[in-house]
């Protein structure tokens, strides 16, 4: 274990916190698509693995713990609800806000390092790590439960349903479809090592920076779990048709894990996280080479 690492988490998570959960995940998007370019272009990239997914903006840093920030803000009522990722808290000139964020960002550093140094868990470690860290979060500063609560009067839905699911299959399909595809055009161009290891980090990178459409208001949904696992099932397997097939595969897992874990409830269980870390552990046992677990 790295202590310096170890201490930068905690500014890491106040990151989160003052910046807001959604904010600093945007940016660990943007970085990522420096860092991915950079490593393409046959550059040495040192961003990838210490910043956009480090102790500085790493989701199971930066992102959780701005979760767990919004989550005792909301229990304080400082915040309208604990499910905000959006607001930056320094908003709430709280310095027990930051404080949690920063505690967070420690916790989600240990438990990253638990299940990769210790446990070497062959899935996404930032993934498995947002989602540990936010339900420990629901219990500690929720009320609703794991699962919510939902109203007595309303029928529980575990997926959307109409028109909803239609258009959550086509998002699958087509980013899928648009992933798997380039990245066979990358092979057929003769393209290398470096360039087709840094690709589905590229993906991720993409769909995580379009999140900034969502934070200005506009009705763009997550699709960086959609992005990235379509990319690493087709750099794992070779197969550009398995694009498609886990896109539409990650959009339906995405959605049924908001609709089980994340709808009536009152602190935030990343949907995007959950679908990561499951589907990444699949597709690494299926195709046995441990493609990704940064």
């Amino acid at each position: 274990m790295d202590i310096f690492a170890l201490i930068a988490s905690f500014g890491g998570g106040i990151i989160g916190a003052y910046m807001g959960a959604l904010p600093a995940f945007i940016l660990t998007g943007v970085i990522a698509i420096t860092g991915a370019g950079v490593a393409m272009g046959g550059g040495a990239d040192m961003t990838v693995g210490f910043i956009a997914f480090g102790s500085y903006l790493g989701p199971h840093v930066a992102f959780a713990g701005g979760v767990a920030a919004a989550a005792y803000a909301g229990k304080q009522k400082k915040l309208g609800s604990g499910t905000d990722i959006l607001s930056s808290l320094n908003g709430l000139c709280d310095p027990m806000t930051l404080i949690v964020g920063g505690i967070f960002g420690v916790f989600g550093f240990l438990v990253h390092y638990l299940m990769g140094s210790i446990l070497h868990l062959n899935t996404d470690l930032p993934g498995i790590t947002v989602v540990i860290s936010a339900i420990v979060v629901r219990f500690l500063f929720g009320t609703s439960g794991l699962i919510g609560k939902a109203p007595a009067s309303e029928k529980r839905e575990y997926f959307t349903s109409g028109n909803g699911m239609m258009c959550n299959v086509l998002l699958g399909l087509g980013l899928g479809t648009a992933v798997g595809f380039i990245y066979q055009v990358l092979v057929n161009s003769g393209a290398g090592d470096a360039v087709l290891g840094s690709y589905p980090i590229l993906c991720f990178g993409i769909a995580a920076a379009s999140l900034i459409f969502t934070q200005t208001g506009f009705a763009t949904p997550a699709t960086h779990h959609i992005a990235l696992i379509a990319a690493l099932a087709v750099a794992a397997s070779g197969n550009p048709a398995l694009g498609p097939i886990f896109g539409i595969i990650a959009s339906l897992v995405g959605d049924f894990m908001a609709k089980t874990f994340n709808s009536h409830c009152d602190t935030h269980i990343d949907p995007p996280a959950f679908t990561i870390f499951i589907l990444t552990f699949i597709i690494n046992a299926v195709f046995g080479n441990g493609f990704f677990s940064v």
